[in-house]
């Protein structure tokens, strides 16, 4: 009963390289105490976190150092769009642009 109602962290890590890869790959995956050591291994290295607990679910399907499926490029290119954004200090300019729209 307490594992339903507190289910284990799960986490995945991905790469990509756009030089190399034709997608990203699966890097790292667990759940428990790897899980928490993937996310603070990310942490201690300034990797951007993004939670999502649908995608991790389908991404720990994914055997190691194996591309993801075509399926989740949608899903994953978001993560990645995340990743990018936090990493050159850009801003989600929609409220910006609401907010123009409004005057």
């Amino acid at each position: 009963m307490f594992k339903d109602k507190y289910p284990m962290k799960k986490a995945v890590a991905l790469q990509y390289d756009n030089n190399k890869d034709s997608a990203p790959k699966v890097t790292a995956q667990g759940q428990g105490k790897t899980a928490k050591n993937i996310i603070k291994i990310a942490e201690n290295n300034g990797i951007p976190i993004q939670k999502d607990e649908d995608l991790v679910n389908m991404l720990s399907q994914i055997e190691l150092n194996q591309e993801i499926p075509v399926e989740l490029y949608q899903a994953v290119s978001e993560v990645f769009s995340f990743i990018y954004n936090i990493s050159n200090g850009t801003k989600d300019n929609r409220k910006d642009n609401n907010d123009s729209e409004n005057r």
